[in-house]
């Protein structure tokens, strides 16, 4: 099954309750209940080379820039962009 790609703001919600999306603020998931965020990349400055790192859930490095808004743009647009099969 292919998954289309979601517009800011859009987060899927499964038959058993779980959902997911990239979380912004356009929708306020806090008044349907307690939520459970589970970040997928960690975004770091790192001090011995002077840059913000994206790296993934094992450490891995995936994106590596002077400004830490582009690495969230970058972020961002990574993630509306992968397509789950």
């Amino acid at each position: 099954m292919k998954i289309e790609r979601m517009p800011a703001g859009e987060h899927r919600v499964q038959p058993d309750g779980t959902g997911h999306g990239l979380y912004t603020e356009v929708i306020d998931l806090t008044r349907l209940g307690r939520l459970r965020v589970e970040r997928a990349t960690t975004l770091t400055f790192d001090n011995h080379l002077q840059v913000w790192r994206v790296k993934d859930r094992t450490g891995f490095p995936l994106y590596t820039s002077p400004s830490r808004e582009t690495c969230l743009d970058w972020e961002r647009q990574y993630f509306n962009s992968k397509q789950e099969v």
